[in-house]
């Protein structure tokens, strides 16, 4: 769940610095303000991530109704061999949105990689996850960065060295729409360079009644990580919205194949946030996320146009999820 990103200046690998922390405020403000402007208002989904976002996905990723999560783990499970093998013992490997890191747990067990880079927009998650895999894994390089995974990153010297292989789990790419996954997934193919590869997780089409229940679920998880990024502009923003006038609504859109997610206002209200005032209409929504499905094959030609070649496909027997193993061409 999450991410349509605007292109800024790389930040540089190694840890967050007092510039680049500064850098993700502003751009927060600036997104904000201008996505509320819009006739049809518009969040940005990265924005989920505070600490309470990064927990409150981790608990969704939990629910029996969210299969994502668990399909992804088992086939990779199932599969690890054949994954090490495509991706190489040795590689460099650098995980987009790494979260907790539950899954590249696997694979670092599998592929010993010079250098693990997992990159993420939640400091405190990526903090967190950074202790965890240094108290398993002592003998692992670990650079972590706390930026925007969609700007071109600096490699760090060791990785340049070994085969770059991006992680990209959680079909985190349905959160762009397939032009602009052409462009991410383009940007990605020039950070692997010509002999590097890619695993990204994708989320397939499927029954419109499975999919709204992955993101209606029945405890409001969900309802709860939409609405905290309300909470999270009032409280680093300065903002006044009362969450108790907006609802979180999901649909599946089978017209263009997308999970969309908005905050419904219940009622004619205005909101504050600094000087800046937006007017609501009741019924008025936020979209604040689209979750893109993909066949198989439309997917395959998606990365092709962004110059990786489909090499391996795994997908689970009930035909939910697939994990993709690209190789630049």
């Amino acid at each position: 769940m999450a991410r349509k990103q605007r292109r800024r200046p790389a930040a540089r690998l190694g840890g967050p610095s007092i510039s680049g922390s500064a850098a993700l405020a502003d751009s927060f403000r600036e997104d904000v303000i201008a996505g509320l402007s819009l006739p049809q208002k518009v969040l940005p989904p990265k924005y989920f991530y505070d600490a309470r976002g990064s927990r409150l996905f981790e608990r969704i990723c939990r629910l029996k109704e969210y299969y994502p999560t668990r399909c992804e783990l088992a086939l990779t499970r199932a599969h690890l061999g054949a994954i090490a093998r495509f991706a190489g013992r040795g590689c460099a490997l650098i995980e987009y949105g790494s979260g907790e890191s539950r899954k590249s747990r696997l694979l670092i067990e599998a592929l010993r990689p010079a250098v693990y880079v997992p990159v993420d927009i939640s400091a405190e998650a990526l903090a967190a996850a950074a202790a965890a895999l240094r108290r398993r894994f002592p003998w692992l390089e670990l650079r972590p960065v706390h930026g925007d995974f969609s700007r071109p990153l600096e490699i760090p010297a060791a990785a340049v060295r070994a085969r770059r292989v991006v992680y990209f789990p959680g079909s985190t790419i349905g959160n762009l729409t397939p032009e602009e996954a052409h462009g991410f997934l383009r940007m990605s193919r020039s950070q692997v360079g010509p002999k590097g590869a890619m695993l990204i997780g994708v989320d397939l089409k499927k029954d419109a009644n499975v999919l709204h229940a992955a993101y209606n679920d029945a405890r409001g998880v969900t309802a709860a990580f939409n609405l905290n990024l309300l909470a999270r502009i009032n409280r680093e923003l300065g903002g006044d919205f009362d969450l108790r006038r907006f609802r979180h609504y999901a649909f599946y859109n089978a017209a263009v194949g997308r999970i969309e997610m908005h905050l419904i206002a219940l009622a004619r209200q205005a909101v504050n946030i600094g000087r800046f005032r937006f007017e609501f209409a009741a019924g008025e929504s936020i979209h604040t996320e689209n979750s893109y499905k993909y066949s198989l094959e439309e997917f395959r030609a998606l990365a092709q146009r962004a110059g990786f070649r489909g090499e391996r496909t795994w997908q689970d027997r009930q035909g939910l999820f697939a994990l993709h193993g690209l190789a630049a061409s």
